[in-house]
C-alpha cells in the first residue's frame, strides 16, 4: 500500500500578542492576501472579503492599504457586534460609500482615508490614528473616539518627557483631526457634535502655545468661562459664584443701608450676620445685573468691588444671550 503524504500548506504568520491569529493560506510573503500589505486590494475583491469577514476570517490586522473598495459593506445586523478591524491598516484607502455600520477600529491606521458618504455609524474609533481621513457626507453621530484621540496620547506623553517639537507636533495633528471632524458635524447638522469638536480643536491649539504665554492663559480663561462659546452653563455658574465671592466681600468690607454701615462682626449674634450676609447677596445680585436699586450702597473698599462686578455681570450677560441664543438657533 502506497501511502500518499498531504502537502503541507503553510498558514498566515499573522499573530498578535493577545493570542490573535489568521489560519489563512499564507502567500510568498508569510502572509494571507488579506494581512498581505503589498496585495493592492480593488473593487473587484469587496465581495470577496464581505464572504470572508461573514464567515468569520481574522479581520484584526487586515491591509486595505492604498485599497480601491467604494461600497464595501462590513456592516452588522442590528442585534450583532461590529466585525473586529482592531489595527487594521487602512491608509488611504478609498471607502467611500461604504457600510462600517458598528465596525470596530481600534488603534487601526486610517490616514488618508476616503470615507465621505460612508456609514460610520456607532464605529468604533478608540486610539485610531485619523489624520487627513475625509469625512464630508459620512454619518458620524455616534462615532466613538474614546477619551483622546492617538496623538493627543503621544503629545501628553511627549510633554512629561520635555520633548516640545514632539508634543507641538502631535496636538497640532490633534488639532487639524478634530477641526475635519468638526467641518463633517456641520455639513451633517449635528450642531452638537460640532460644538465638542471645536471645543477640543481650540484646546489642542490652546496646547501648542508657550506654557506660561498670554496666549495660552487667555485661551484657558475663555474655556473655564464659557468652553470656547459652547457652553452656556459654565457661563450660569461663573455668574452665581462670582456673586457668592463678591457677596463675602461685601460683608466683611461694609456697605450702607438708610445712612448706616453694615458690616460683619463678632460682637453681633449669628442671626444678625446671617441677615446681614443676605443683604450683603441681594445687593451683589443687583450690582451683578446692573439693576441699581440704590437702597443699598458701597462704601469704602466695597465701591471697588462693586465696580468690578456690575463691568463683569454686564459683559457675562451679554456673552451668556449670545451663547444660548447661539446653542439654541442651531
Amino acid at each position: 500500500m502506497v501511502v500518499v503524504a498531504a502537502a503541507f500548506v503553510p498558514l498566515c504568520c499573522y499573530e498578535e500578542d493577545e493570542g490573535h491569529k489568521c489560519t489563512e493560506p499564507a502567500g510568498s510573503s508569510g502572509l494571507c492576501y488579506w494581512h498581505d500589505p503589498t496585495q493592492c486590494k480593488t473593487a473587484e475583491d469587496c465581495c470577496a472579503l464581505e464572504a470572508y469577514a461573514r464567515n468569520g476570517g481574522q479581520m484584526r490586522g487586515i491591509s486595505l492599504r492604498r485599497a480601491d473598495m467604494p461600497g464595501l459593506n462590513l456592516a452588522a445586523g442590528p442585534s450583532q457586534s461590529g466585525f473586529d478591524l482592531t489595527h487594521a491598516d487602512l491608509y488611504r484607502a478609498n471607502l467611500r460609500g461604504a457600510h462600517l455600520y458598528k465596525v470596530k477600529l481600534h488603534q487601526a491606521n486610517l490616514m488618508k482615508a476616503d470615507l465621505r458618504d460612508a456609514n460610520a455609524h456607532w464605529v468604533e474609533l478608540q486610539q485610531a490614528n485619523l489624520l487627513g481621513v475625509k469625512w464630508t457626507g459620512a454619518r458620524i453621530e455616534h462615532i466613538q473616539l474614546g477619551d483622546q484621540l492617538r496623538q493627543e496620547i503621544i503629545a501628553r506623553q511627549a510633554v512629561k518627557i520635555q520633548d516640545w517639537a514632539m508634543a507641538q507636533d502631535y496636538f497640532e495633528q490633534s488639532e487639524e483631526i478634530y477641526r475635519d471632524l468638526r467641518k463633517a458635524a456641520e455639513h451633517e447638522g449635528l450642531f452638537s457634535r460640532a460644538g465638542f469638536y471645536i471645543q477640543q480643536e481650540l484646546r489642542m491649539r490652546r496646547f501648542q502655545y508657550p506654557v506660561w504665554s498670554h496666549k495660552r492663559l487667555f485661551s484657558k480663561l475663555i474655556d473655564v468661562f464659557c468652553g470656547y462659546g459652547e457652553d452656556p452653563v459654565r457661563v450660569v455658574f461663573f455668574s452665581l459664584l462670582l456673586i457668592f465671592i463678591c457677596s463675602f466681600f461685601y460683608l466683611f468690607l461694609g456697605v450702607s443701608y438708610q445712612g448706616e454701615v453694615l458690616m460683619y462682626s463678632s460682637e453681633q449674634s449669628w442671626q444678625q450676620n446671617l441677615n446681614l450676609f443676605l443683604n450683603c447677596m441681594y445687593y451683589s445680585v443687583v450690582t451683578f445685573t446692573t439693576l441699581g436699586y440704590g437702597d443699598i450702597t458701597p462704601v469704602g473698599g466695597s465701591r471697588l468691588v462693586a465696580a468690578i462686578e456690575a463691568f463683569t455681570g454686564s459683559f457675562t450677560i451679554a456673552l451668556f444671550v449670545v451663547v444660548f441664543v447661539k446653542k439654541m438657533t442651531r
